[in-house]
């Protein structure tokens, strides 16, 4: 299978088939506007405007589906009269067009890609324990097409993906992330009233939750584009300094080859000054919303995001070693000194003395240790799940409809999950599964590795982004689940990008 060609058209605006569809179109929609109101009207032309372009582009499609995905939680709350999942809808019409172009090119194929077999294993190992799952068809199968769909959409972007397209798919997940910021800084202090129970700070603000209807999902997703954006901006400012340090340096006029094709890892030159201004704002933004989400979980995973980037931004990773030291023993004599805000010291380190690694059925409750003593209930309870079963447990996805069996006394309502998805994990699938989880995530850490290694530019601003992204994900399941409220789409959008910028810096070949 070759991982490289020549540009391959696709449909282009004026072909016979998309003249033919807007005719038809244009009938069906001169005749549904006599019927509807303006807004419905409005709303129609611009579904056949999306499904028209998405024909032609598979990406406008797959950015709505992102972007109504994320509206799940939203839409099931606050407006039940539209379909929860309707951003499925469009998912299946992006993957469809991409189809469709590829038959009829008569040249669809399957990229080969390291990412492939332990994503296999994976949902092979969820397979295999809904054996005998308790709530199959409710929880089990659900959560299998999620997984299913992130190996689709490794395979739909990895194939679809080209160095011209990749700039826009990056603006769409990073402007995703700006839209939910905003919204979350709307929540947090302009809209002026809130959830009772997310009230903060002597009740004067609220905790930002986004389209989530919950903080802690929320800003585990801000994490993730705080960190691809922040990513991107660290290399191009790398690379804007590099550019003054050469001409700084250059002591006489040095030839400037420029070949008819380019390598795809070639060094290139730094961002503009107005490109790293205007992609600054955006993880300014992103981290503004994090921080007003009040989650402690999703702090530490980007501070984790944010050093784990670090170690990578230098061509000597013992450079972003011994920067990453540096700044833990600076950040811990800040913290000895009682130099940081007493507020975010108090929400980080306050839940410490509640915390007790022993059976806790004979603990006491109260309001302030009632989240915490919550959690290590559900591990506990998670624990036994995975003792019960301990090959394949108790069945993916059906931790909810099996934790009746197993809750602790005072704690008899599920959560949906343990609120540490690898306890998840090894309670619903059993050994075999939580061997393939973590098996996958090695070979993505150690491939987005091999390209922050081997990539320049923009593609190199990428794969630390991902490793941020990567480590964000890593950290913040140890205390929740963020595969919710189609997540699970973003994560698999970023591993076929991933998978697409390992077949840039493949030895020996060249970009399309």
């Amino acid at each position: 299978m070759t991982l490289f060609t020549p540009p391959r058209r696709t449909l282009a605006w004026n072909s016979p088939l998309l003249r033919a569809l807007w005719l038809l179109m244009a009938l069906a929609a001169g005749v549904l506007l006599v019927k509807l109101t303006p807004l419905q009207g409005l709303l129609v032309v611009g579904l056949s405007l999306v499904l028209v372009t998405t024909l032609i582009e598979p990406l406008v499609g797959l950015g709505v589906a992102l972007f109504l995905g994320l509206l799940r939680a939203y839409l099931q709350t606050e407006v039940p009269q539209v379909p929860a999942q309707i951003g499925q809808a469009f998912f299946a019409l992006a993957l469809g067009a991409w189809l469709a172009q590829g038959l009829a090119r008569r040249d669809l194929r399957i990229t080969r890609s390291p990412l492939l077999l332990p994503l296999a294993l994976f949902t092979g190992a969820a397979l295999l324990s809904l054996w005998d799952a308790v709530g199959l068809t409710t929880f089990g199968l659900p959560e299998l097409l999620k997984w299913v769909q992130i190996f689709l959409l490794v395979l739909f972007i990895s194939d679809h993906l080209t160095r011209r397209r990749l700039p826009w798919l990056l603006g769409i997940l990073i402007g995703l992330g700006v839209f939910q910021a905003l919204v979350g800084i709307w929540q947090f202090g302009l809209r002026g009233e809130g959830p009772d129970h997310f009230a903060i700070l002597n009740d004067s603000f609220y905790r930002a939750y986004g389209t989530f209807e919950q903080p802690n999902p929320y800003a585990g997703y801000l994490g993730l584009a705080a960190s691809l954006s922040v990513g991107l901006l660290a290399v191009m400012v790398q690379g804007r300094l590099l550019d003054w340090y050469r001409r700084q340096t250059a002591h006489r006029p040095r030839p400037v080859q420029s070949p008819a094709r380019p390598s795809a890892t070639a060094p290139v030159r730094g961002a503009s000054i107005f490109q790293i201004a205007l992609l600054g704002a955006a993880p300014l933004i992103i981290i503004a919303a994090l921080g007003m989400s009040w989650s402690r979980g999703a702090w530490v995973g980007f501070a984790a995001a944010a050093l784990a980037m670090t170690i990578a931004l230098p061509r000597r990773a013992t450079w972003g070693v011994l920067l990453v030291i540096a700044l833990i023993v600076g950040g811990i004599g800040l913290y000895a000194a009682g130099l940081l805000p007493s507020t975010i010291t108090a929400r980080l380190t306050g839940f410490a003395e509640y915390v007790r690694f022993e059976d806790v059925r004979g603990g006491g409750i109260n309001d302030a240790n009632y989240s915490v003593v919550e959690r290590f209930a559900h591990w506990q309870a998670a624990l036994e799940m995975l003792r019960h079963n301990l090959w394949t447990g108790v069945g993916f996805g059906t931790y909810e409809p099996a934790y009746a069996r197993f809750a602790l006394i005072n704690w008899p309502y599920a959560l949906g999950h343990a609120h540490n998805y690898y306890l998840t994990v090894a309670a619903e699938t059993g050994v075999i599964g939580l061997a393939a989880y973590a098996l996958l995530w090695v070979v993505i850490f150690w491939q987005t590795w091999q390209v922050t290694r081997r990539s320049h530019g923009l593609a190199r601003g990428t794969a630390v982004g991902l490793l941020g992204v990567w480590t964000h994900l890593s950290v913040h399941h140890l205390l929740d689940n963020l595969y919710v409220n189609n997540v699970h789409l973003l994560i698999g959008v970023m591993l076929g990008m991933l998978a697409f910028l390992l077949q840039l810096t493949s030895k020996g070949k060249e970009s399309r």
